[in-house]
């Protein structure tokens, strides 16, 4: 009996999970290629950006991060931009801040649900699995072990749930690590900027 055929026996309900688990590998293959693109603050680029703030040079903190181009870097420039035009800073860099957190958390929550969503789904097949034996085998002599292997079947639901489940958990654990990086850069970055530039905001 190969892969499909087992698969099979688990009901309906095992299309659902082998599409939450295409779902799984499309997102983790989306936010990874993300976070890729997105790239990492180099220690030049907070050295600079540290030193700049210290000195409260504007025009040179604006080159420095439009030659940044990354969502830290936006996120420094909203900043800059903001003490030169004598706005709030610490307004500019907070929105900036939630709008790149918003764009690295994307679809993240999705992973979440269908951690806990496939166990669910795999018990639910497993209960119809095991009606369907109970409604189509009435217990008579010689007919318990069509029984028991109906409900064996049925339990190819409870263990896909499982196997979906613990799949979605290690693609979200790790993507959750990435996510912590790059918050942890964007807040760094945020509070040299507002420390920085909050001087130049108009009394």
């Amino acid at each position: 009996m190969n892969l499909v055929e087992i698969l099979a026996k688990g009901g309906p309900v095992i299309y659902l999970l082998i599409f939450t688990s295409v779902t799984v590998c499309a997102i983790g293959i989306e936010r990874l290629n993300f976070y890729s693109r997105a790239g990492s603050v180099n220690e030049n680029f907070f050295t600079n950006l540290k030193s700049i703030a210290s000195k409260g040079d504007i025009a040179y903190g604006l080159e420095l991060c439009r030659n940044e181009k990354n969502l830290f870097g936006a996120v420094a420039l909203a900043g800059i931009d903001a003490a030169a035009r004598s706005e709030n800073v610490e307004t500019a860099v907070t929105v900036a801040f939630d709008e790149a957190a918003m764009k690295f958390r994307a679809r993240l929550n999705y992973l979440s649900m269908i951690v806990t969503m496939a166990p669910l789904l795999g018990l639910l097949g497993t209960i119809f699995g095991m009606i369907d034996s109970f409604n189509i085998f009435s217990i008579q002599a010689g007919q318990p072990l069509a029984i028991t292997g109906g409900i064996g079947e049925a339990l190819i639901a409870t263990a896909t749930g499982l196997c979906v489940a613990i799949f979605a958990l290690i693609v979200h654990t790790y993507l959750a690590q990435k996510l912590d990086e790059k918050l942890t850069a964007l807040d760094k970055i945020s509070a040299i900027v507002t420390g920085g530039f909050s001087k130049n905001e108009k009394a």
